[in-house]
C-alpha cells in the first residue's frame, strides 16, 4: 500500500512548562516518494484517504483536544477545570485567570485562536466545496462537517460571518441567521426539509452508519440534536421536541449501542506490577480508552493518532512532571488543567465514571515503587493528588486538584494521545432525549428512564421519582465531563453566571464570548457583542 507522507516541524519559541500556545507550523522538509509500509493500513474515512482528508484532519486541528483553542476556553470557563498559577508556573500573563473568573475581553489569545482555528477549518470545507471534485456523498458531508464547525461559532461567538465561498467576506449575520443557516446545511446533508416523525431519509447522501470518522446520519441528526436542545438560548425559541425526535431517531435506530458490560479493551496503561491496574477497561472507561478506535457507542469522533493524526495532548495537560515515570511517557508533562474540588465531590463513592475519570491520592511508579517529587511545596515528597485546592493563584500547590483522567494514558505514550475524541455518542444522544422529554412535560422525573441507562452502566442506584432539574445538571456533568459540554449546559440551565471556588458572580453578557479584536481591527466590518 502506498502513502504520500509530507513532515513538518512545529517550532515553539519560549516554551516553558506551562504549555505552547503558538499555533504556526514551519515546513521544513517534504519526502515526496511513495513509502510502502505492507501489513500497515493507516486509511479509512476521515484519515488519510479520500478527497475529504484535510477536513476531517480540520477537527484536530481547531483545538478539540488541545491547550489553548476551542477546549480551553470551553472547559477552564466552568466549574469542572481550573489552571492555577503556580509561582510563574501557569501564570501566563493572567490570561488563565481570567477564563475561570470570567474577565476574558476581546483581547484574549484563546478566544481570537478558537476564532481562527474554526475559520481554517471552515476554509478547508469551502475550498473542497467549491473544487467541483466531490461526489454528491462527500459534498452532503462536507457541509455537515463545515454546518458543525459553524454551530461552535453559533455557540461561542453568536454573530459571525457566514463564509460559504473561498475568499468570500460576507456581512456579519445575526445570531438567528447563523443558527438557520447550521440547521438548513444539516437538514440539506440529511435530505429533508425538517426534523419530524414521519421524516424520510431515504435520499440522503449521507451514510446510513459505517465508520465513526466520517459524517453519517446519525452524525449529522446528533449534532442537529444538540442544535435545538439549545434553540431557546441561541434564538429565543424553544424547539425540545424537535431535539426529542432528533436524538430518538438515533436511539431507535438500533445502529448504536451502550459500551457496557462485556464491552472492553485491554488497559494499555497497565503496570505488570501493580494490581491496582486492571488489564481491561470495561463500559465507561472502554469508550473513552487509547484504544477506543471502533466502539460501538461512538456516532462521529475524531480520529486522534499518536503518529498521524496529532493534536490530543491530555497527558501533557494534566499531569504533574513526574507522573512520567508512571507511564514512562516519551516527554515530561506540564502539569496544569486539574479538577474543580465541588466537582470531583459530585460524584458518590462506587460511581464508575469518578474511578475513570480522576486520579487522585498517593501515586505510584512503573514499578509500583513510591512515585516521588523531588521539588515538593507540601510536607510529604511523594507525588499525592488531592482534590483540596488551597488557592488560585499565586501559589496554586503543584499536587493539587483531582486530575483528568477520562481519556485514559498508556505506557510509553508520546505527547500526542491515540485516543478517539466523541462529538456525537450514544451516551450524550440519551441525556439529550431526557432532558427534552423533561422540559416539555415541565417535570424531571420525567427524564429518569434515560438517565437511569446511564446510571445503571455506572454502577449506582437509580432516580425513582427524585430526580430535580439540579441534579439532572450535576448528572449530566457527571457523564459528559471533559467533552467541551460544560459551559454550553451551564448556559442553558442558568448557572453559567453562578459564584463557584475563586470565580465570582460574573453577568449575563458573558454567556457569549467577544469578537476578537484582532478579527474587528483587521477590517470587514465586524461588531463587537453587547458589553464588551
Amino acid at each position: 500500500m502506498k502513502r504520500l507522507f509530507k513532515y513538518s516541524l512545529i517550532v515553539c519559541l519560549g516554551f516553558s512548562m506551562a504549555a505552547c500556545t503558538d499555533l504556526e507550523e514551519d515546513l521544513v522538509g517534504d519526502i515526496t516518494e511513495d513509502i510502502v509500509v505492507e501489513g500497515i493500513n493507516i486509511g479509512g474515512p476521515g484519515s488519510s484517504d479520500g478527497a475529504l482528508t484535510a477536513l476531517y484532519g480540520e477537527l484536530r486541528n481547531a483545538g478539540t483536544a488541545n491547550h489553548g483553542g476551542y477546549y480551553s476556553i470551553q472547559e477552564i470557563t466552568t466549574d469542572e477545570m481550573f489552571i492555577g498559577a503556580k509561582g510563574g508556573d501557569w501564570f501566563d500573563g493572567g490570561d488563565l485567570i481570567r477564563l475561570h473568573q470570567h474577565t476574558y475581553t476581546p483581547n484574549h489569545p484563546f478566544i481570537n485562536g478558537t476564532w481562527v482555528q474554526t475559520y481554517n477549518a471552515i476554509a478547508t470545507a469551502n475550498d473542497n466545496l467549491g473544487s467541483g471534485n466531490l461526489s454528491d456523498a462527500e459534498v452532503a458531508q462536507a457541509r455537515a462537517v463545515r454546518a458543525y464547525f459553524y454551530w461552535r461559532l453559533l455557540d461561542s461567538y453568536g454573530r459571525v460571518k457566514l463564509a460559504t465561498e473561498t475568499n468570500q467576506d460576507p456581512p456579519q449575520a445575526s445570531r438567528q441567521e447563523v443558527f438557520n443557516f447550521v440547521e438548513s446545511e444539516l437538514l440539506a446533508a440529511l435530505g429533508i426539509s425538517e426534523v419530524s416523525e414521519s421524516m424520510d431519509l431515504s435520499n440522503s447522501q449521507l451514510a446510513d452508519g459505517g465508520s465513526a470518522y466520517s459524517m453519517n446520519r446519525y452524525g449529522a441528526m446528533g449534532i442537529l440534536a444538540k442544535l435545538y436542545l439549545n434553540a431557546e438560548v441561541y434564538t429565543g425559541t424553544p424547539m425540545y421536541d424537535k431535539a426529542e425526535i432528533a436524538a430518538s431517531y438515533i436511539i431507535d435506530s438500533g445502529q448504536y449501542v451502550l459500551c457496557g458490560e462485556g464491552c472492553s479493551v485491554p488497559n494499555l496503561g497497565k503496570r505488570p506490577r501493580v494490581d491496582s491496574d486492571p488489564a481491561e477497561l470495561e463500559g465507561y472507561a472502554a469508550v473513552f480508552a487509547a484504544n477506543n478506535e471502533g466502539n460501538p457507542e461512538h456516532i462521529f469522533s475524531v480520529r486522534y493518532d499518536e503518529a498521524t493524526g496529532a493534536g490530543m495532548n491530555f497527558s501533557q495537560m494534566n499531569l504533574h512532571y513526574s507522573s512520567q515515570f508512571t507511564w514512562n511517557f516519551q516527554e515530561q508533562p506540564w502539569n496544569g488543567y486539574a479538577t474543580l474540588e465541588e466537582f470531583y465531590n459530585s460524584y458518590e463513592d462506587g460511581d464508575a465514571r469518578k474511578e475513570n475519570n480522576f486520579i487522585v491520592g498517593p501515586q505510584l511508579d512503573f514499578s509500583g515503587s513510591a512515585l516521588l517529587d523531588y521539588a515538593a511545596d507540601d510536607d510529604d515528597i511523594q507525588l499525592n493528588y488531592t482534590p483540596e485546592i488551597n488557592e488560585l493563584a499565586p501559589n496554586s500547590l503543584r499536587e493539587a486538584g483531582a486530575r483528568p483522567a477520562k481519556f485514559s494514558y498508556k505506557q510509553f505514550g508520546r505527547s500526542d494521545m491515540d485516543n478517539d475524541f466523541p462529538i456525537v455518542r450514544l451516551g450524550e444522544v440519551y441525556l439529550i432525549r431526557a432532558e427534552a422529554v423533561a422540559r416539555q412535560a415541565g417535570n424531571w422525573t420525567a427524564a429518569e428512564a434515560d438517565v437511569n441507562v446511564l446510571r445503571a452502566r455506572a454502577g449506582v442506584s437509580e432516580y425513582n421519582g427524585n430526580l430535580t432539574e439540579e441534579e439532572f445538571l450535576a448528572e449530566r456533568g457527571r457523564e459528559m465531563f471533559q467533552e467541551t459540554a460544560r459551559r454550553t449546559d451551564l448556559i442553558r440551565f442558568g448557572k453559567y453566571n453562578d459564584e463557584w471556588w475563586e470565580k465570582p458572580a460574573s453577568e449575563p453578557y458573558l454567556n457569549i464570548f467577544p469578537i476578537p479584536q484582532e478579527q474587528i481591527n483587521a477590517g470587514g466590518g465586524l461588531t463587537q457583542n453587547p458589553g464588551y
